[in-house]
């Protein structure tokens, strides 16, 4: 896989998201709670963008009349027909077996680290047996 440089950490604050393209893909990338997950931005049900859709969390119940709100803003909700999606894995809500957008992994690195990645030759074995040169491509 090759990785990709996209936008600073500092561009995507916690709780917020940031449409990037990749080589050619659009991908939503999220921000939660210094967590950042990719989603590739394309609901699978008809295509809208899952970076301008609505955070959301859960509503779970132990029972009749008991209920909790968790997991606040890590679930994606389509701005187009509403389809639920998991931004930590991709699954759906709805129908996890069946239904999933492609997540995405990346990491976050300092910046003179990737710089000092982008900006390194390629280097070549050189070994000198019997006084010649020898190069190991």
């Amino acid at each position: 896989m090759t990785k990709h440089v996209v936008a600073a950490a500092a561009d995507v604050p916690p709780g917020e998201r940031l449409r990037v393209d990749v080589a050619g893909t659009p991908v939503a990338i999220f921000n939660l709670n210094g967590e950042y997950f990719g989603l590739m931005d394309r609901c699978p049900h008809m295509g809208g963008s899952l970076c301008e859709g609505r955070l959301i969390g859960l509503v779970e119940s132990e029972g009749p009349g008991r209920y909790k709100y968790s997991r606040g803003g890590e679930i994606v909700r389509c701005p187009w027909h509403g389809w639920e999606f998991d931004i930590r894995t991709g699954k759906s809500r709805f129908d996890p077996q069946r239904w999933k957008t492609r997540a995405y992994a990346f990491d976050v690195a300092k910046g003179e680290e990737v710089v000092e990645q982008a900006y390194e030759a390629e280097t070549v074995d050189v070994t000198v047996e019997d006084e010649y040169i020898i190069v190991d491509i």
